[in-house]
């Protein structure tokens, strides 16, 4: 259960990789991608498939993003989300935001114990969008109703 502390210290972070960001901009790992960018953030955006996205580089990996990184928004199904947490744990990267929209997202119990075993700070679910200001309706909603989940 992420606190609100650690997901402010996240969210006031500079440079963000972002891996599992989307080609297509009606996805919403995109939408997310560019509410980082519109706050302010430099995000690298991760997607071994994609050459650019929104008109900038794109890096097949984490190694290969260029430093500073200083957290990683998580965004890959289940089954790849600890090999992203150990690319981070490897590049140094100390905190990481596993991203939960509906269903399990990219929270599994392995990602989050890597986190935990490195000493990496994780936000383990949940969407930044719930909590980069002015939050719009629906997150404001889905924020509210996740309330409970997120500790002072």
């Amino acid at each position: 259960m992420p606190s609100r502390a650690l997901i402010e210290d996240f969210l006031v972070q500079p440079h963000l990789a972002f891996v599992g960001v989307s080609r297509d901009p009606k996805d919403m790992s995109a939408t997310v991608f560019a509410a980082l960018q519109m706050h302010g953030h430099t995000v690298y955006p991760v997607n071994p498939n994609a050459k650019e996205i929104s008109g900038q580089p794109c890096y097949a990996s984490l190694a290969d993003v260029p430093d500073p990184v200083e957290g990683v928004v998580v965004m890959v199904p289940p089954a790849a989300a600890a090999d992203v947490v150990r690319a981070a744990v490897a590049r140094g990267i100390p905190r990481v935001w596993l991203h939960r929209g509906t269903g399990t997202g990219s929270v599994t119990d392995e990602a989050v114990q890597v986190c935990h075993d490195n000493r990496v700070d994780v936000v383990d679910g949940a969407c930044p969008m719930m909590f980069l200001e002015p939050v719009g309706l629906v997150h404001r909603m889905h924020r509210s109703l996740s309330k409970r989940r997120f500790v002072s």
